[in-house]
């Protein structure tokens, strides 16, 4: 049997558990299944739309594709990941704090939502066209893998949407948590120098920047499960 996507629902993923931690947010379980709430975000013409994919006869394929091309496809979906952590990790606004902690009040968060937003933009593009290029290789596959492929296209069309103003809702969980640690470490200095005369930088930063990073790194995971299940169907080669 060919498996689809093995997609973590967005209540269950890593990302949300780590969204609620910096929000001291108490996630409690709903209860329901995957496909409960999966449901929920289907409308009605979406769930008609699935229905007739997965109930309507398999799509041709017009030749399968020659086993060589399983490896090029691992390699792009290796290539497009590498690049998307990298910018991630490399990228020069999450770097260690140096005099911006001497500061706490003078930092803004604007370069942070803004430079956010330009991760998430990046991952659509290097994302998209790579799960497109997956269904296609499958489409060519078998028949079997074909309806997979189709099915693919349903679900994005039906999820997208949602899953997008989700994601659009996690810079003003940063920007909330900016601003907590911003306000500690003033407390925190004011106290100090209360106490001392005077104020010791405090790298307040430096764990903002640490918490983006895994949010980026956590969000890029919940955005790839897609292209994992697409890979995996692929590495079944079952013959129809």
């Amino acid at each position: 049997m060919v498996q689809g996507s093995r997609r973590t629902g967005f209540a269950d993923s890593a990302l949300v558990r780590l969204l609620a931690r910096l929000s001291a947010a108490d996630i409690r379980p709903t209860g329901q299944s995957t496909a409960e709430r999966l449901g929920q975000w289907l409308g009605w013409t979406d769930a008609i739309a699935l229905s007739t994919v997965l109930n309507g006869a398999p799509a041709s394929s017009a030749s399968s594709r020659p086993r060589a091309s399983d490896a090029a496809e691992e390699r792009e979906c290796q290539r497009v990941r590498s690049t998307l952590t990298a910018a991630i990790t490399e990228d020069s606004l999450f770097a260690r704090a140096t005099d911006a902690t001497d500061s706490p009040m003078a930092t803004d968060f604007a370069p942070y939502r803004q430079r956010y937003l330009a991760r998430q933009q990046a991952m659509e593009v290097g994302i998209g066209p790579l799960r497109a290029r997956l269904r296609s290789a499958l489409a060519a596959r078998s028949p079997a893998m074909a309806k997979l492929a189709a099915v693919d296209v349903v679900m994005t069309q039906a999820l997208d949407a949602r899953e997008h103003s989700l994601m659009a809702g996690v810079p003003a969980v940063l920007e909330k948590h900016f601003k907590r640690l911003r306000r500690e470490a003033q407390d925190a200095l004011e106290t100090q120098a209360a106490l001392d005369g005077e104020a010791a930088p405090i790298a307040w930063l430096d764990t903002f920047h640490r918490d983006v990073r895994d949010v980026l790194a956590a969000e890029l995971d919940f955005r790839f499960q897609p292209v994992e299940g697409l890979l995996e169907a692929l590495r079944t080669r079952q013959a129809d």
